[in-house]
């Protein structure tokens, strides 16, 4: 499952250098989409989940200086921007 703290050094992805693309397999946060009733909450959830793969490409494996700029980090930061938008 989707869930914050899932990353947890920033050096996780230090040599993914390709890492462009994040799928999330079926589970609980697809069936949470599905019951939303507005289509336009769940075009919203949607469009956010997808958003990781529009970062992950520009972004550099590593940060400078090993801090908050690199995949490990933008990949953390999109999941907890999800699970907001869920809770």
């Amino acid at each position: 499952p989707l869930k914050d703290g899932i990353i947890t050094y920033d050096d996780t992805f230090q040599w993914c250098k390709k890492l462009k693309h994040v799928d999330l397999v079926e589970g609980e946060l697809h069936l949470t989409i599905a019951a939303l009733q507005l289509g336009e909450w769940r075009n919203d959830m949607y469009e956010e989940i997808d958003s990781i793969n529009q970062i992950l490409p520009d972004t550099p494996a590593r940060g400078l200086n090993y801090d908050n700029e690199g995949k490990a980090w933008a990949i953390r930061t999109w999941v907890r921007s999800v699970l907001r938008k869920i809770v």
